[in-house]
């Protein structure tokens, strides 16, 4: 489906007269793609999103069985029509058998009987899209409910468990830990942190280990729609509310009634949408578009954001009631960087689990792949390690160590860090003098700039306020091109 709600359809094959009628039939309804060649009709599907293909039996290069044949694999999710003079009870069945057609239409057709045909066939995928995307949600609360049965996360352990969050920072227990008292109220929840800190992994941990866990949790990223757009699909609208309204269509809040919405990136919302938001808070009601209807929705609000929302409203770009009103709890996720302790045990979990999803066993990671990884700063955060981690596991044979051939260059270049170093930095160890502690500093600053912005000189020497000659005075004074061999 096209921004805006808009259905498209590819029109393959027929006679241009046809092709004349069966525009003026849709075209004031749908987005249409038209050619008369099975080619070019597969060139279409992949370029195109399409939702439903209406093809004739007869195009200019191939039959509509055979076009049709090609595209039930590639394309499972378009909708298959074919118009055919031929509707004998064999060839029907045929038809039906080859290529996995929803629907015949004999000619000659009716523009009603299409147009109500076509409308039915789209409502049916919109069901079964909804349909597949709630049976992902019941799988995953099963999922969870049997874990708790098994009372493998009731408390938090030495495992140190989140549901799907995984760490052993103390700082990361203390916010688990407050989440789960935050589960069991309805509340809204706040939950701060930079991108990749798996905030959405939090949110479905509070709802889940809630008492709104046996209804739907539905997500929206709030910074990927217009507001207008953002208003319908929480709120839903009504037919002909807009162009390309062609039905109506439940809003996410209706539809997680009982249940939870959460809405990430909240800072990006309109300030008009604040409103309505705002007003949802206090009346508990949503007003789908194109209606002066309201509809009464119990849902709980859990919000994420990037951006700090204190500083926001500081500024005058969040409205401050609705801050508030969002904050029942704040939970503020620190970013990896912050918490280096809990490196070994997400590499550890992510190896595991992508090693099982491709069927290959991973003897481990090797101690000077976690040390590397422990040197990194990790600007993405959870997401950074998962991916690398993936790809090293993507190029390790089966029953291999991860070791630093198997690390991309921007991991393997960074030189180890110690259990001495994470304890104190060398200035604080063992120099006499004020001299050498001076100079212990400087390799640490500066050795700690030049990872940040991974060995860019320029950028490095900006940060430092020296200039690159500067700088590469000092890294070759201190030998530093050789620790990063």
């Amino acid at each position: 489906m096209q921004e805006g709600g808009v259905w498209t359809i590819l029109i393959v094959g027929g006679e241009p007269k046809a092709h004349t009628s069966i525009t003026k039939c849709l075209e004031d309804s749908y987005r249409l793609f038209k050619t008369p060649s099975g080619l070019e009709g597969l060139a279409l599907l992949e370029r195109e999103s399409i939702d439903l293909v209406l093809c004739d039996q007869n195009t200019t290069d191939m039959t509509g069985v055979e076009f049709f044949q090609q595209t039930r694999i590639s394309y499972p999710e378009a909708i298959r029509v074919l118009v055919t003079g031929n509707t004998g009870h064999d060839d029907m069945v045929r038809y039906i058998n080859d290529a996995a057609v929803y629907q015949l239409v004999a000619k000659p057709w009716q523009p009603e009987h299409l147009l109500l045909l076509i409308k039915r066939a789209l409502e049916s995928r919109e069901l079964a899209r909804r349909h597949r995307y709630l049976s992902r949600e019941l799988k995953f609360a099963d999922e969870v409910l049997r874990r708790q049965n098994n009372n493998m996360t009731s408390l938090l352990t030495d495992i140190y468990e989140f549901d799907k969050l995984v760490f052993s920072s103390a700082s990361m227990v203390e916010i688990c830990n407050l989440a789960r008292k935050a589960a069991v109220t309805d509340l809204p929840v706040l939950i701060q942190g930079e991108t990749g800190t798996g905030k959405e992994l939090m949110a479905r941990a509070v709802h889940f280990f809630g008492r709104r866990k046996n209804h739907p949790f539905l997500a929206q990223n709030c910074g990927a729609l217009s507001p207008e757009l953002l208003q319908s699909e929480l709120f839903g609208h009504k037919r002909g509310a807009f162009t390309g309204a062609i039905s109506d269509r439940l809003g996410l809040f209706p539809a997680a009634d009982g249940g939870t919405v959460f809405l990430d990136e909240i800072s990006e919302v309109s300030p008009s949408f604040q409103v309505a938001l705002l007003r949802f808070f206090q009346e508990g009601e949503v007003k789908p578009v194109g209606t002066h209807e309201s509809q009464h929705c119990n849902v709980r609000i859990i919000a994420a954001s990037n951006r700090p929302l204190k500083e926001m409203v500081a500024k005058g770009e969040f409205r401050r009631d609705l801050y508030y009103r969002l904050r029942g709890f704040e939970l503020e996720i620190p970013p990896l960087r912050e918490r280096a302790e809990d490196i070994p045990v997400l590499a550890e979990h992510a190896a595991k689990k992508y090693a099982t999803s491709i069927n290959r066993r991973i003897a481990g990671i090797s101690p000077e792949v976690m040390q590397r990884l422990q040197a990194h700063t990790f600007p993405g955060n959870v997401r950074e390690l998962e991916n690398e981690v993936r790809r090293m596991v993507a190029l390790a044979s089966d029953g291999e160590f991860l070791s630093r051939k198997h690390m991309s260059p921007e991991f393997a270049r960074l030189f180890p860090v110690t259990p001495e170093d994470q304890r104190q930095p060398d200035f604080l160890k063992g120099k006499s003098t004020l001299k050498e502690k001076v100079e212990s500093l400087e390799v640490h600053m500066v050795t700690q700039c030049l990872l940040r912005n991974k060995w860019n000189h320029s950028r490095a020497a900006r940060e430092l306020g020296i200039s690159r000659v500067g700088l590469a005075n000092k890294i070759k004074r201190y030998k530093l091109d050789q620790r990063e061999a």
